[in-house]
């Protein structure tokens, strides 16, 4: 079976992936100090909380904190006897070359994106992913990255701006029932949410005509669903989409091998 990782600046997501379908998803906080000992507790409570009985064979990493990988590392080698699979990393192939500038990286899970979005949907898709940062995503046609744009992600926003103003309270990220608020917390409430649908409005629009061709929208990432309800933003929503696309990076690697 495969472990697939995928490391984000907040929050770290394990999914067990059985060649068919995933079995479960554990997520924990992202610490660069995590030890690969501290991660196996973790894991093997969760595993057993759930009654798996599973046996990982191949692990396959995305990681945008380049610290945790090391640990992350020992942690594969240690407890389940395999090199993982590193997206970034030259010995990891990818099954579509990114076309952007010259010398520029892209992050892992952009990659992974990429790769999940063109084997479901084909290519001209742009992909929204939230996350710590709201990045857009754009597939194109042959499944290559070829771009997209980076935005401050929501809960980033929301705790710039209370520590910012010390008289504004941190608030939960909700869709108000009204636009004008008639209170503080609405007032913080309407100005995040209406305001970002707008910003995801507008960014689509923009890229759309930018690019030139008919695409689909994904969204992705823990708030997708929430910024769905106030405006028709995506096509569908795919909560597993990066971890999907490990899955099909590691597929095309083993393949290869």
């Amino acid at each position: 079976m495969l472990l697939a990782i995928d490391c984000g600046n907040t929050n770290t997501v394990f999914s067990i992936w059985d060649g068919s379908r995933f079995l479960c998803t554990l997520r924990t906080s992202t610490h660069h100090s995590r030890t690969a000992d501290a991660y196996f507790t973790w894991y093997s409570t969760l595993v057993k909380h759930y009654d798996l009985d599973v046996d990982i064979t191949d692990v396959v990493i995305s990681a945008t904190v380049p610290r945790v990988v090391f640990n992350l590392r020992v942690f594969a080698d240690r407890f389940f006897g395999c090199r993982p699979l590193v997206v970034g990393n030259e010995e990891c192939l990818l099954p579509h070359a990114p076309r952007v500038d010259a010398g520029t990286g892209v992050g892992p899970d952009r990659l992974a994106n990429a790769a999940g979005a063109f084997d479901r949907h084909g290519g001209d898709v742009v992909v929204v992913d939230f996350g710590t940062a709201t990045n857009f995503d754009v597939v194109a046609h042959d499944g290559a990255y070829v771009g997209g744009v980076i935005a401050p992600g929501v809960n980033l926003s929301l705790e710039a701006l209370h520590q910012g103003a010390a008289a504004l309270p941190h608030v939960d990220i909700r869709q108000p029932a009204k636009v004008i608020g008639t209170n503080t917390v609405n007032c913080i409430q309407s100005g995040v949410f209406w305001g970002y649908v707008g910003l995801i409005q507008g960014l689509i629009t923009r890229v759309k005509t930018e690019y030139g061709r008919p695409m689909k929208v994904v969204g992705t990432g823990g708030l997708a669903p929430l910024f769905a309800q106030g405006e028709t933003l995506f096509d569908t929503i795919e909560d597993d989409l990066t971890m999907h696309g490990l899955t099909v990076i590691h597929q095309y690697n083993k393949d290869r091998t």
